[in-house]
């Protein structure tokens, strides 16, 4: 049997209208790169392929990065934007490039 939730709770629980879709990158740095460049590429991926797509990215590394892409509102990322994502760093020659596929970022 269904439980029939409050607006407020489904809100809190991040189900039903308030499921959030996101989606995991991993990518390599050649050996060697220069810290000036890991960051000026870092700076051109949020300017050019995260924020102009409403999207936000969480993650870390040096030459080895790893990190979640979900929306900056509450919704759902699609596969245009792995598509969008992905293509982006594989233009930069960035090795090892993984997008993995859509999944709940609260519960999954």
């Amino acid at each position: 049997m269904a439980m029939k939730r409050s607006r407020r709770l489904r809100k809190k629980l991040h189900i039903e209208e308030f499921q959030e879709m996101g989606f995991s990158v991993v990518w390599r740095f050649t050996e060697g790169t220069a810290v000036e460049d890991i960051d000026n590429t870092l700076d051109a991926f949020i300017d050019e392929a995260i924020e102009p797509n409403g999207l936000a990215f969480d993650g870390s590394g040096y030459l080895q990065w790893e990190g979640l892409i979900y929306l900056q509102r509450i919704g759902h990322c699609t596969n245009e934007h792995r598509a969008q994502v992905k293509n982006w760093l594989d233009a930069r020659k960035l090795i090892d490039v993984k997008v993995s596929d859509l999944f709940d970022i609260w519960w999954d």
